[in-house]
């Protein structure tokens, strides 16, 4: 134990000069000596090639070592790597095996992967119910991916019956902790009035914490705010930065609506050079109304 913790110290510089090597050679003696915390660590540090030349192949053999103690972290750790196939040959069905036996021991990140292996059927039977109950499980911990994807069950009803207003309290959770996805989520409940009172100024709250996150749909959505004016006061220049910035990210939507502002000049100098380009990147992608306007251009 006191070995592994000199690793720990070395490894976040914590009253001694930060040295990945020192803590690497600290973890190794208390992993050779069997303790299972430390194998987990030299798996994640073989893992990101810290003070080691990187290999899956180590990782996964220290990995294997302290799951095989039943310690769930590195448990929760092999499944990600058989998921993958880094350094083993990839595996849904050996990846939710040990998922199962990290979430049985309450690790959330194993409860939430395991989730996700039932929501869209890989290794195992596809079932909403387990989804459900993994979610639940892993986002009563306080895991946000897991309360966003609860949202999203109730908001559908998806192995629970449909509701918005729990929908609301769980994309909440996840918004609260900086989640972009459940903050663009809540957004667009606001907006709609879906399982809370219909407020844009409220959507527009939330979907520029997630905008200013880099989520591209958030910002075509506070770029749609901006330019019909809800919740904020209407102007097109502000518009058409959200939209650029979604636009670049490649959301098709607010490339045909920046290709649809420079040939209107709204916001910004008409340019039927950039208003074409624009609605050629939406188009390639499928985007209709971008089709109709190149041809029309």
């Amino acid at each position: 134990g006191a070995q592994c913790k000199l690793g720990i110290i070395y490894e976040n510089g914590q009253g001694v000069e930060q040295s990945y090597e020192k803590a690497v050679e600290w973890y190794r003696k208390a992993a050779e000596q069997g303790y299972a915390g430390a194998q987990c660590k030299l798996g994640i540090i073989y893992e990101n090639g810290q003070g080691v030349e990187q290999s899956y192949e180590k990782a996964v053999e220290w990995y294997r070592k302290a799951a095989e103690q039943g310690y769930a972290g590195a448990q929760c750790k092999l499944g990600i790597i058989y998921e993958n196939g880094q350094g083993v040959e990839q595996s849904y069905e050996t990846a939710v095996e040990w998922y199962r036996k990290a979430a049985e021991q309450g690790d959330a990140t194993a409860q939430f992967n395991l989730g996700c292996q039932y929501y869209f059927s890989k290794g195992v039977e596809q079932s909403y119910d387990k989804a459900f109950e993994w979610f639940r499980k892993a986002a009563e911990q306080g895991y946000a991916g897991a309360q966003y994807n609860l949202g999203v069950m109730y908001e559908y009803g998806e192995g629970v019956e449909q509701s918005y207003e729990a929908a609301v309290e769980w994309y909440q959770k996840a918004a609260e902790q900086g989640d972009a996805t459940a903050q663009n989520g809540l957004g667009i409940m606001y907006e709609n009035g879906k399982g809370v009172e219909q407020s844009y100024e409220k959507a527009v709250e939330w979907y520029r914490k997630a905008a200013e996150q880099g989520h591209a749909n958030a910002q075509f959505n506070l770029g749609e705010c901006y330019y019909y004016g809800r919740g904020v006061e209407k102007s097109y220049e502000t518009a058409a930065e959200w939209y650029r910035k979604a636009a670049e990210q490649g959301n098709a939507s607010a490339q045909y609506s920046l290709g649809f502002m420079y040939e209107n000049r709204q916001g910004v100098s008409r340019s039927r050079g950039e208003a074409r380009a624009w609605y050629r990147k939406a188009a390639a992608q499928g985007n209709e109304s971008a089709k109709k306007a190149l041809a029309k251009l």
